[in-house]
């Protein structure tokens, strides 16, 4: 039997939610209904980091807490989880003591998601660099070498954790909301999830809400139904199979990216890069498949290693090739019923490089994404895979590249031939991320980079200009 009810823990005591339009969000419900307003809204879109908050999930024994934005959290996610803001450190915690002692703060908009960034930061085993941890969380005054020199004079403390509220609150029944006819559906098992989304093909299947978040913060979208799998066990597993690396659907960046980085150091190079620690901590790389975005970073990096994606619907499942679930502009080959289950990522064999261009290092959306795997024998190129996101309407594959490469030797003759096979590849467009020329003359300068970066000889680099001339 469904429950109708959001249960949630904050500060230690349980929280109940009824009768809540399910895309409130977590930032609108602290602001405008618990009266939290330390947590400030900046974008409403996940980039600036102000609404930061942290996110507890029980393993085990322990909680597991994460930053998080909240502006494009909706209140049902919080459903089995633990909930801390800014109010709940008190005001004389260690983080905001050291922000105050270092001169961290100015204006104070910002500060707020800088203490949550840095004290989810301090509930890490092995803490990334500062600067990692803070990739997500804009300041517009103070500048950050104050708010990193109050960060590296913090010591992690330990915190009591709501062990024993979470496990009160531990749920085998789906959840089931209806607010005003709109409707929320969160089911435990995969096969609920299949005969839900079966039963609503029209409705909005949701995993991490980094991007779908945005349809009701930016575009003011009403979605009518809203179906969740992140509470699917079976769709949170990473798995090394005999075909390869299985992601499921609801595996988070986060908790993906070891496995990546264990494939290729430049997979994991690119989560590092992709979005910010509070995005990499709720959105999904099955999500960002499925939604089919042209400039999603991942797509291209798996197409180059001919990764299979893995649809279901219903109790039958089908499998293809990534690049083939891509058919156009926001069209995707996905049937009525149908949703993405998991992707399978073959490991590189040979040489594999993965390079993103954009404008800002950190969370920044790609002008240009290459993917780049080649197998090299006898000195010769024995096979190609090469893929570019941002480069068309679709992440896709670089055919006429590929076959300009392969049987070839591996030199700079033949580099130039398929740097100049992918003008018959792509017709990039001019936008605000950058130019169609610098798009292409950025593609063709990263398979020279991959030439050169291999031991070939040094190979003439076109110069393109600034990324957005």
């Amino acid at each position: 039997m469904a429950r109708d009810v959001v249960r949630f823990v904050l500060d230690g005591e349980i929280r109940e939610l009824r009768d809540i339009d399910p895309t409130t969000t977590v930032l609108g419900l602290l602001r405008y209904d618990l009266r939290r307003t330390g947590t400030k809204e900046g974008c409403a879109e996940g980039d600036c980091g102000a609404c930061t908050v942290a996110l507890g999930e029980l393993d085990g024994d322990q909680v597991t807490w994460r930053a998080v934005n909240a502006c494009i959290l909706f209140a049902p996610m919080l459903d089995g989880k633990a909930l801390k803001t800014v109010e709940s450190l008190g005001g004389d915690h260690p983080v905001q003591r050291a922000l105050v002692e270092h001169h961290g703060s100015q204006c104070g908009f910002c500060t707020p998601g800088f203490v949550m960034s840095l004290w989810a930061r301090g509930r890490e085993d092995s803490p990334p660099p500062v600067a990692d941890s803070i990739a997500g969380n804009l300041c517009r005054c103070t500048g950050y070498g104050p708010i990193i020199a109050a960060a590296e004079a913090v010591a992690p403390r330990a915190t009591d954790d709501p062990v024993e509220a979470l496990k009160a609150l531990a749920r085998d029944e789906p959840l089931s909301l209806n607010h005003a006819g709109r409707r929320w559906f969160a089911p435990k098992s995969l096969g609920d999830l299949a005969a839900l989304i079966e039963a609503n093909p029209d409705a909005v299947v949701l995993a991490g809400a980094t991007d779908v978040g945005l349809w009701v913060t930016k575009q003011h979208r009403t979605l009518e139904t809203i179906i969740h799998l992140g509470e699917v066990g079976e769709l949170r597993t990473v798995s090394l199979t005999p075909e390869g690396l299985r992601i499921g659907a609801g595996v988070r960046y986060s908790d993906a990216w070891a496995a990546l980085a264990d494939l290729h150091p430049d997979l994991g190079e690119l989560v590092r890069r992709l979005g910010s620690v509070q995005v990499r901590n709720s959105g999904t790389i099955g999500g960002n498949i499925a939604n089919g975005s042209p400039i999603g970073d991942m797509p291209p990096a798996l197409i180059a290693l001919g990764a299979t994606l893995v649809l279901r619907k219903g109790d039958e499942t089908r499998r293809m090739p990534l690049e083939d679930y891509f058919l156009a502009y926001g069209k995707q080959d996905r049937r009525p019923g149908e949703f993405v289950e998991a992707v399978i990522v073959l490991p590189p064999v040979g040489l594999y490089r993965v390079f993103k261009l954009s404008k800002r290092f950190d969370q920044d959306i790609s002008a240009v994404c290459g993917g780049f795997s080649l197998s090299i024998k006898d000195g010769h190129v024995a096979n190609a895979g090469v893929a570019f996101g941002g480069m068309a309407a679709t992440p896709k594959r670089a055919a006429a590249c590929e076959a300009a490469l392969t049987g070839k030797p591996w030199t700079e003759a033949t580099i130039e031939a398929a740097a100049t096979a992918l003008e018959r590849d792509f017709q990039p467009i001019d936008d605000m991320r950058a130019s169609a020329a610098y798009r292409l003359a950025g593609a063709k300068n990263l398979l020279r980079k991959v030439f050169a970066e291999s031991g070939g000889a040094a190979v003439r680099v076109l110069d393109a200009g600034p990324v957005d001339a």
